[in-house]
């Protein structure tokens, strides 16, 4: 866990509450290009850690490409708010098709937009898999089950951290660092930036190896 002076702090604690179990599951790949960094691979440790892949909910789908950007916000408030109002006015000129995906429960929807930006307040898992299949590209938060969700179904994203999680900066650093994602932080973001992501790869299909069906066994009664 990162939080930011105190990291040192928190990591040890973290750890020393982790040794009282047999096993710590990481959700990412043990060796080579992974999506966690220092996250999830200590370089010194007496944990029992067991890599379990890359895990979603989603599949990849087959579809032809239906919108050109797909924007998913998400995350608490007010910064979902501020970042809604910053992409609605940035995207206003934005050459391309978008849907735009607010993250809210409230069915009043008074926003008027040009005849190209489709805005809805909120989908539903299998709904949202669907329109990820079917967008060029991805703007998110870089929390990392977004990551994992983008990684399985081999999307190009671009990424705008929520201000103030540093976890979810460094993942973006991390994925830019490594040529799979670009991203701008709130403040600093403009439609422009979104030309960077042509010189990224995108994420490289990877497979859920792991049934989440499985962890309705905790589920309570």
């Amino acid at each position: 866990m990162l939080s930011g002076i105190t990291t040192l702090i928190t990591s040890k604690i973290h750890q020393q509450i982790i040794k009282q179990f047999d096993e710590c599951w990481v959700p990412d790949v043990e060796k080579g290009l992974n999506y966690s960094g220092k996250l999830g691979h200590l370089k010194k440790h007496k944990l029992n850690l067991k890599y379990l892949g890359v895990l979603s909910r989603f599949k990849y789908l087959k579809l032809d490409i239906k919108y050109n950007l797909l924007v998913v916000l998400s995350g608490p408030e007010p910064q979902r708010t501020l970042l809604e109002n910053k992409l609605l006015k940035e995207l206003q000129n934005y050459d391309g098709t978008i849907l735009f995906v607010r993250g809210v429960l409230n069915k009043k929807n008074k926003i008027t937009l040009p005849t190209n930006f489709k805005v809805v307040n909120y989908l539903l898992s299998s709904e949202l898999e669907r329109e990820i299949n079917q967008s060029e590209l991805v703007l998110a938060r870089s929390g990392y089950s977004t990551i994992m969700d983008l990684a399985v179904l081999g999307k190009k994203a671009f990424f705008i951290p929520t201000p103030g999680q540093y976890e979810q900066e460094y993942l973006a650093k991390i994925l830019s660092k490594n040529l799979i994602a670009p991203f701008e932080i709130q403040q600093n973001f403009t439609v422009n930036n979104l030309k960077k992501s042509i010189k990224f790869t995108g994420f490289s299909t990877s497979k859920s190896v792991v049934n989440l069906d499985f962890f309705n066994l905790f589920k309570g009664k």
